[in-house]
């Protein structure tokens, strides 16, 4: 099984320490959170996971870390401030603000999707564009009106790859195809942020460009779908809660050619099937849209460059067939934190007992935010605990272990089966006699004794 709803996962999350509501103590702020202890721990291993997958294990993917802040010129020429925008509408009865093809989302108690012309239920202005990325002013004098003192939070990090290609077939001596990956935060100045982390204006993204010949476009395309369909249910995220979306011509984005939402069922509880899903990650083909965009030798049908202040033409030099193009690029973009929610989503379950259902968190051992718990039978009891302490400190320097006493056994059991721990140690009175220790596996609850020099390679081997 997995959650029944997001409500479920962030009671737990708040719970037992993955996601914190921002500034609490001073009300919040709208959809911001912070990573508790074990929510960090996930988020990273997520990130190492994708990282090793996507950089690490290939041959052909480089990786990069681009500034947050880029020169204003960046957004102008890839065209985000034109059309980086969703439209706006207000409502003349509640005053609240909703995108307007989100309608159906809004958390107001008028209901705007259900009621529309309805004037005592809701009264929609007209639809407007609104920039949805964040500005600053950069300088210690900086002025309103000047316009080169203005700046902008990224929205996506695909741009810091765009404008780094060059340097990165310079210094990586990389023959197309080839991709450049990152990891990093991104902001959007969303209208109507909501449900947990699945929308918030700051986030984090694990996006790839692969820059290709044009017509090995299409079958890079369909690649990069199967490869994520697969590294996605590698996560433990079930194929029964992914579908591939087919994005209309009409609603692509600006630079898009094609693209492909892989969906997630992020609300199995609403009646209506077609409500239950929302964007997990998005691959599209850009074709060679940013290499032209920012490169100072593209000229419009009149001759005229089309962007005269780069410094830096992106065409690329074929040495096979000595002509030179510029690249179509593929890039597949998942944000870390729907990827994380997804994953939680998937893996909790419950078991019944006889003093009711108790939580288990199903993570892979990989993702785990801990691997391994050591517990001391009894806490009072000097010999058992300085045993337990020495054991945690010996499997620390191989896989994240904790030590734990603070409650009784059976507790300390349910406490690690609800954030996802694979193994409990625990040391008892027979540990002092003969070296062993029982292991109890989360998702059986078998238990098993080992002798305390096989320990670590017997967890070790247990991993997934």
């Amino acid at each position: 099984m997995s959650a029944p709803n997001i409500e479920t996962i962030v009671n737990l999350s708040k719970r037992r320490g993955f996601v914190f509501p921002a500034s609490d103590i001073y009300g919040g702020l709208g959809s911001a959170w912070d990573y508790g202890s074990l929510g960090v721990e996930l988020a990273n291993n997520i990130k190492q996971n994708w990282w090793r997958w996507m950089v690490h294990e290939r041959d052909d993917i480089e990786g990069i870390d681009s500034s947050i802040i880029q020169n204003r010129l960046v957004w102008k020429y890839c065209g985000h401030e034109e059309t980086f925008n969703d439209m706006l509408t207000d409502c003349r009865n509640c005053k609240k603000r909703f995108r307007a093809d989100k309608l159906v989302d809004s958390q107001c108690e008028l209901k705007p999707s259900k009621h529309p012309g309805e004037t005592d239920k809701c009264d929609l202005t007209e639809p407007r564009p609104f920039l949805t990325m964040l500005s600053t002013r950069l300088g210690a004098v900086a002025d309103e009106e000047d316009y080169h003192s203005m700046a902008y939070l990224r929205p996506e990090t695909a741009q810091g790859i765009f404008i780094n290609f060059a340097n990165m077939v310079t210094t990586t001596r990389r023959k197309l195809p080839f991709g450049i990956a990152q990891i990093g935060k991104a902001f959007r100045n969303e209208i109507t942020p909501g449900n947990f982390i699945l929308r918030t204006r700051e986030f984090e993204q694990m996006e790839m460009e692969y820059f290709c010949h044009p017509e090995k476009a299409p079958e890079f395309f369909e690649m990069w779908v199967e490869n994520y369909m697969d590294w996605l249910t590698g996560l433990g995220i079930s194929k029964d809660n992914l579908y591939l979306y087919e994005v209309p011509d009409d609603d692509l984005a600006h630079y898009s050619d094609r693209t492909i939402d892989i969906m997630y069922r992020y609300f199995p509880e609403r009646e209506d099937e077609d409500k239950q899903w929302d964007e997990l990650m998005g691959i599209a083909n850009r074709t060679d849209f940013d290499t032209k965009a920012h490169s100072k030798k593209v000229v419009d049908e009149e001759g005229n460059r089309t962007n005269p202040e780069s410094t830096e033409d992106l065409s690329y030099h074929d040495p096979y067939t000595n002509k030179r193009f510029y690249p179509y690029v593929i890039e597949p973009a998942i944000g870390l934190n729907r990827t994380l929610l997804s994953v939680l989503m998937d893996a909790y379950t419950e078991r019944e007992t006889d003093k009711g259902n108790r939580v288990i968190l199903k993570l892979s051992h990989e993702l785990a935010p801990i691997k391994v718990a050591v517990l001391p039978l009894k806490k009072n009891k000097p010999e058992i605990v300085e045993m337990a302490k020495g054991i945690k400190k010996d499997l620390i320097k191989s896989m994240r272990t904790v030590y734990d006493d603070t409650a009784a056994i059976g507790k300390l059991y349910a406490r690690q089966d609800e954030v996802g721990t694979p193994f409990c140690v625990t040391v008892d009175f027979d540990s002092l006699d003969d070296n062993t220790v029982t292991i109890r596996d989360r998702d059986t609850w078998e238990q098993e004794r080992v002798s305390t020099d096989q320990l670590k390679n017997y967890l070790r081997e247990r991993q997934d």
